[in-house]
């Protein structure tokens, strides 16, 4: 059992961190990295130093300390009881003082450094590729990853400056900021309404084959709102569907059946004549997808972060 000496000793070594083998902030983030990948071999990876390195100075950490911090099988690396209460405990440190490097080094006003980004894969090619084009015209000295997934990926795991989502949030401890948002269309290909017809309105999609967003067959229920403000919703179905809009865009351009989707995401088969527009007299309810911009809750917003979120609103507005 872990012993309430134990307790008081990593306690006291956290809070002022002064382990002689780890009192650097270097050694705390090395640490850090151990906790979060669940590797030595992948923190050596990432640190750019050998797993033999990362696991003696673990040992010398526990010596220091008098107490395991990690178990450790063939398979799996996790933490002890005192493991977790020293990762809590010199998180806050190695916070702390990123923070205030952070509060110093804002007064230059340079954004500079690497951004991580975690995007929609539709929204990353079709709308950000070329905002983040223009912004690092403006911003040379980011450096940007841009994870294009349409899974939320874990921030702190990843380690993501930013991340974009789509639609309504789920409750997180992030920081949430809209951005903009998109009009959502009803469209279809013109070999498509030659063939099948043109909706008149939304009544009739229960008629026609609607490409819906969905991982299972099975019905969505649209909603609209007529010029007049009366509302309707229609259960439609279709014989595709899928959890990429890309593909949902291709079908359709191909002559396969009605979709609704953010106008962003067909902006270019629109103006090209691929896709036309219909039941241009309502409007889907909601009539738009928000963009949210979500970065980890913290004291002092780093430049490169603000900036581009900054950057993204205007693009949005304009």
């Amino acid at each position: 059992m872990f012993c309430e000496k134990q307790y008081n000793m990593i306690n006291t070594y956290a809070n002022y961190a002064k382990i002689e083998s780890m009192e650097s902030l270097a050694g705390l983030k090395m640490f850090a990295r151990v906790v979060e990948t669940g590797s030595f071999s992948e923190a050596g990876r990432q640190l750019g130093i050998a797993p033999s390195s990362v696991s003696r100075q673990i040992n010398e950490l526990e010596d220091a300390l008098g107490a395991v911090l990690f178990q450790r099988t063939t398979r799996k690396l996790s933490l002890t009881e005192a493991g977790e209460l020293y990762y809590e405990r010199t998180t806050r440190i190695v916070t702390e003082i990123d923070e205030a490097k952070l509060a110093v080094s804002q007064l230059d006003g340079t954004p500079s450094g690497i951004l991580r980004l975690n995007v929609p894969g539709s929204l990353s090619r079709r709308y950000m590729v070329p905002i983040i084009v223009e912004f690092q015209k403006k911003f040379p000295k980011v450096e940007i990853v841009l994870l294009a997934s349409d899974q939320v990926m874990d921030m702190i795991e990843h380690r993501i400056d930013l991340t974009i989502r789509l639609g309504a949030l789920k409750d997180s401890s992030m920081v949430a900021r809209k951005i903009g948002s998109g009009r959502r269309v009803i469209c279809a290909s013109t070999s498509y309404i030659k063939k099948s017809g043109k909706p008149l309105t939304p009544a009739e999609l229960a008629n026609h084959n609607c490409l819906t967003f969905r991982s299972n067959p099975g019905s969505n229920v649209w909603k609209f709102k007529d010029q007049n403000g009366d509302l309707s919703e229609v259960r439609v179905s279709g014989n595709l569907f899928g959890n990429d809009g890309e593909s949902l865009v291709a079908a359709a351009v191909a002559g396969h059946g009605i979709i609704l989707v953010p106008e962003w995401l067909v902006s270019c088969e629109l103006k090209s004549g691929a896709l036309r527009e219909v039941l241009t007299n309502c409007s889907s309810i909601p009539r738009e997808t928000p963009v949210y911009a979500l970065y980890p809750r913290q004291r002092h917003l780093p430049p490169k972060v603000r900036v581009f979120i900054d950057f993204m609103v205007e693009q949005f507005d304009s």
